[in-house]
């Protein structure tokens, strides 16, 4: 009987014991998560201020359309608003904003989607007007994709002064040919360019040039890059060193710029945006 009362006693502890160890377990697993989801409060910043997606030549819905839903699902932005733009310059929109700090996403879309950046310029500028006139927007984001991303610097360049259009607080270039498809020169390397500039520049470099005193010093910049690694340095359409050849433009008139090269078959040109790598970094510029 005393063996049978031992054997309980110990069987009793045990079980004890394991409870603990588990309630343990159990509550250090419930910290790591609070832990967790408090790091994301605090790290992903919620506002009003829309972003606007400007797609590339010939491009398209898709073109910055799964970007934005990658985002969307992972609670960084809620896209809100398509503005589709005619030829003769028209916006027609589809859904609207809400106002909500949601860090609210517009995509805007190119009915020409061939067209020339001085009418893109044009077709942003009217997009802003839309946005402002019908939901009193005063800031916004740009990010602009290779042809998207210079027909947005050469909107800063020519219109970015216009105290009666909304401020522009962020400017994202993913692929940009800023200097219309200059490579290097000889002897020239990448960190020339990003801190003197190209040596060789274009008659589209030589504009945004004249224009960058219309470019608010407040501003901040990321400038993205893709290298397919083929030898090439490039991301098998723009130059590396075409598409960085605005760094150093942006840092003398006084704007903040951060620049990223991206490397491997990610890296591709049209894969850029689908490039979830990149969507992280452009997510920590805008909201982070």
């Amino acid at each position: 009987m005393k063996n049978k009362k031992y054997y309980l006693l110990i069987m009793v502890c045990l079980l004890l014991i394991f409870a603990g160890c588990t309630s343990k377990k159990s509550s250090q697993n419930e910290n790591k998560q609070i832990n967790k989801n408090s790091e994301a409060t605090e790290t992903t910043q919620k506002s009003s201020i829309p972003t606007l997606f400007i797609h590339g030549y010939s491009g398209g819905n898709n073109s910055f359309g799964r970007m934005i839903k990658r985002m969307e699902k992972n609670d960084l932005t809620k896209k809100e608003l398509v503005l589709t733009v005619s030829v003769d310059g028209k916006v027609q929109a589809k859904g609207k904003l809400t106002g909500k700090e949601n860090n609210p996403s517009i995509q805007v879309l190119f009915e020409d989607n061939k067209n020339n950046e001085w009418n893109q310029a044009e077709w942003i500028k009217n997009c802003l007007i839309y946005i402002r006139d019908n939901y009193d927007v005063t800031q916004v984001n740009l990010v602009g994709h290779s042809m998207g991303g210079a027909s947005s610097l050469r909107y800063l360049t020519t219109f970015g002064n216009d105290t009666n259009l909304p401020k522009i607080n962020k400017f994202v270039g993913i692929a940009a040919p800023f200097n219309n498809f200059v490579e290097l020169s000889n002897g020239e390397t990448i960190d020339d360019v990003i801190n003197k500039g190209p040596i060789v520049q274009s008659e589209r470099y030589t504009d945004y040039v004249n224009g960058i005193e219309n470019v608010s010093k407040d501003m901040k910049v990321m400038i993205v890059a893709g290298d397919v690694e083929d030898g090439s340095s490039s991301d098998e359409a723009v130059p590396v060193a075409d598409a960085l050849s605005v760094v150093s433009l942006f840092k003398t008139r006084g704007n903040v710029v951060q620049e990223k090269i991206f490397y491997g078959k990610s890296a591709q040109h049209s894969q850029l945006h689908e490039n979830t790598e990149v969507d992280q970094l452009v997510a920590n510029f805008l909201w982070k």
